[in-house]
């Protein structure tokens, strides 16, 4: 279908799911909205009318075949790499780490440090607990259950890539309970770290006093989750 490499992973496990799933046109609407990708671009892309994407990811279309599969990623993918291949290196670098990409959405290391300060004013971040770091060097975006849950201890310092001077995000965060827990028995911590989707007030109540702690800045933001995974993934 593709290549080789992390662009043939990333085709195998999206054509994969899309095969296996219980509701094929819901995990094809999935992946598409994950891409970016209109249903009017995927078509054009494929040579066919919109309203077939529609029939597929709405089930008046019967399940696609293999065929129809192979050509509707091949599609996702060769759009995404017109537009600079952004989603197939940020599954590479997932990948590469030892990452599921339901578990890790994006691991980078900055080419030069940029200030924690600059995160916080793009995403509209609160923070709660400050620290002396004042410059970060990389980024792991992290669903907090999925990490919880089915990261070892030595799976979870991994999400630390090269460096621990890197603000670790998370997300599907509930109250930040589990992720100041976790990350109390993990030494080292990070020095920064951001819990998206909650507002200051319903945030842990003891989740500021263990980041003062283990001395990372903590901080919370409810900007949308696209928006932070695409400003982040346009750092260098």
């Amino acid at each position: 279908m593709v290549g080789r490499g992390p662009k043939r992973e990333l085709a195998e496990k999206i054509a994969g799911e899309i095969t296996l799933s219980d509701d094929p046109g819901a995990t094809l609407r999935k992946w598409r909205t994950d891409f970016d990708i209109s249903q009017t671009d995927l078509a054009v892309e494929l040579e066919i009318s919109s309203s077939v994407i529609s029939d597929y990811e709405s089930g008046r279309r019967e399940s696609p075949g293999i065929g129809v599969v192979r050509r509707l990623v091949t599609g996702l993918l060769s759009i995404d790499e017109r537009r600079g291949g952004d989603r197939i290196r940020q599954y590479g670098r997932v990948l590469s780490a030892g990452f599921d990409s339901d578990v890790v959405y994006d691991l980078r290391e900055y080419a030069s440090s940029i200030p924690l300060e600059q995160l916080h004013r793009e995403f509209d971040a609160t923070e709660i607990a400050g620290s002396t770091t004042e410059l970060i060097s990389g980024h792991t975006v992290i669903d907090s259950i999925e990490a919880i849950t089915r990261l070892s201890s030595e799976e979870f310092f991994r999400l630390y890539g090269q460096s621990t001077n890197r603000v670790l995000v998370f997300t599907n965060v509930t109250r930040g309970e589990g992720v100041g827990i976790a990350l109390r028995v993990l030494n080292p911590t990070p020095n920064a770290v951001i819990l998206h989707g909650l507002e200051e007030d319903e945030l842990w109540e003891h989740a500021a006093e263990l980041a003062r702690i283990d001395s990372y800045s903590l901080a919370v933001t409810s900007a949308p989750l696209e928006d932070v995974l695409d400003y982040l993934g346009s750092l260098e």
